[in-house]
């Protein structure tokens, strides 16, 4: 098992200057918020792009889905390096990666090079994820699982909101808020290069590049039962960050930049929202409780749309932007609460590769029923009928879950609980879901 160096007094000779852990943790976070503040950001330009230059919504779902293949691909190669080699170097490149790829979004004019960038810049994302997981973990076990619950749906909102306000209301629509968000990440890259490392290197980095999804044995029935409630939590966003500009255009009858960013900040400030109220919540309820909120969150939505209520629409998407929150944390808590130190990058790796494969896929597929089939409004039906099935099915196994229960006293150093001060988040965190 690897341990986290011991960090010099500030005072030491010859010590450089490094960032106290308390700021460097919260660095990480706003790494992460805004890492997905950036994915979120072209949300409210789609129907700016697709008028400039004349594409269908078949290719809007498309450009999403590439970005969520890119954020797959680098989990699967690279998920695991920072547990070899160091948190901080890969934070370093992703971070330089992701400021160069929002001043391409800035000079872009074309579809066919939007689709490129948002390829570079998952795979940027995809890198800097787990690292910054983990490394929020190694900083503070307890405070790390819950910024790693809430700090991706903020970023989420933040990006659909600001850059809809953005679009709206100041000029240069298409290059102002890739501007800013490029000084915003040259920022992180100097507050990283002052961070001290928090993993130990160790041999088998390249041998971690192969793509592999092997879980740790103990954590392999626990992510069998959570699985399907991360399928249907990022199905949700995956329609939220794809299709609903357009339905929000419908149903408002006109294109509204703000509107549209304001359903995906909607869906992901409730869930950021949710994660902080069902912080205390033991992991199997929380799990109840957001699966739950989903199901009655999308139903109310498909009654929006027939009925033509903006009003019912937004609310309904607060509700199941609700349970999105509630799930995810429950399930972010169920998983890495039982990973050892040298497995966390590996491990949230593998979560993030579940979630942004059920983002990306199915928004894809809506994406060509809109264009082949029977429009934006059926296949937001279907869409939203088809995440009620997922989440029913999440809601019957963790139901009929029964692992059992491992003594304290028993157990291995391999398998031991984790320690009391993450427990501590909301009674056990060992607590079998």
């Amino acid at each position: 098992m690897s341990h986290s160096p011991v960090p010099l007094p500030s005072n030491a000779p010859g010590q450089k200057f490094r960032l106290p852990d308390s700021m460097a943790f919260y660095l990480q976070g706003s790494i992460v918020v805004f890492f997905l503040a950036g994915s979120s950001a072209p949300t409210p330009l789609y129907p700016t792009y697709q008028s400039q230059w004349g594409f269908s919504a078949i290719t809007t779902t498309i450009v999403f889905g590439v970005y969520a293949v890119a954020v797959l691909v680098a989990l699967l190669v690279v998920g695991s390096l920072s547990d070899f080699i160091g948190r901080r170097p890969i934070l370093l490149v992703a971070i330089v990666v992701q400021a160069l790829s929002m001043l391409a979004f800035a000079a872009a004019t074309g579809v066919g090079e939007l689709m490129v960038i948002r390829v570079v810049q998952g795979l940027a994302t995809g890198s800097a994820v787990a690292a910054v997981g983990a490394g929020l973990l190694d900083l503070d076990r307890t405070k790390g699982t819950l910024a790693n619950s809430v700090a991706a749906p903020i970023g989420t909102a933040l990006g659909a909101l600001g850059s809809g306000l953005l679009v709206q209301y100041l000029p240069a629509p298409t290059h102002l808020v890739y501007l800013v968000l490029s000084v915003i990440f040259v920022l992180q890259g100097i507050g990283v290069a002052f961070m001290r490392e928090t993993a130990s290197p160790r041999s088998g980095a390249l041998s971690s590049l192969r793509i592999t999804l092997e879980l740790p044995s103990a954590i392999r029935k626990p992510m069998l039962v959570v699985a399907p409630a991360l399928i249907a939590i990022w199905a949700l966003l995956g329609f939220y960050g794809s299709l609903a500009p357009a339905v929000v255009r419908n149903l408002i009858g006109h294109n509204s930049a703000l509107l549209g960013g304001l359903a995906l900040f909607a869906v992901s400030a409730s869930g950021a929202a949710s994660v902080v109220l069902f912080r205390n919540r033991p992991p199997r309820s929380a799990m109840f409780a957001g699966v739950t909120g989903l199901m009655l969150g999308v139903a109310i939505t498909l009654l929006a749309t027939d009925r033509s209520s903006t009003t019912e629409f937004f609310l309904g998407t607060v509700i199941a932007g609700i349970g999105f929150g509630a799930g995810f944390h429950g399930a972010i808590r169920s998983i890495v609460a039982v990973a050892r130190p040298h497995e966390r990058a590996g491990v949230l790796s593998i979560l993030y590769v579940v979630s942004y494969l059920a983002m990306g896929l199915p928004a894809v597929i809506a994406g060509f029923l809109v264009v082949h089939g029977g429009g934006v409004a059926a296949t937001a039906r279907d869409y939203g009928i088809a995440v009620i099935v997922v989440a029913a099915l999440a809601l019957l196994g963790l139901t009929l879950a029964r692992p059992p229960v491992v003594a304290r006293s028993s157990v291995s150093p391999a398998f031991a609980p984790v320690p009391q001060s993450v427990s501590a988040v909301g009674g056990d965190a060992c607590e079998p879901i």
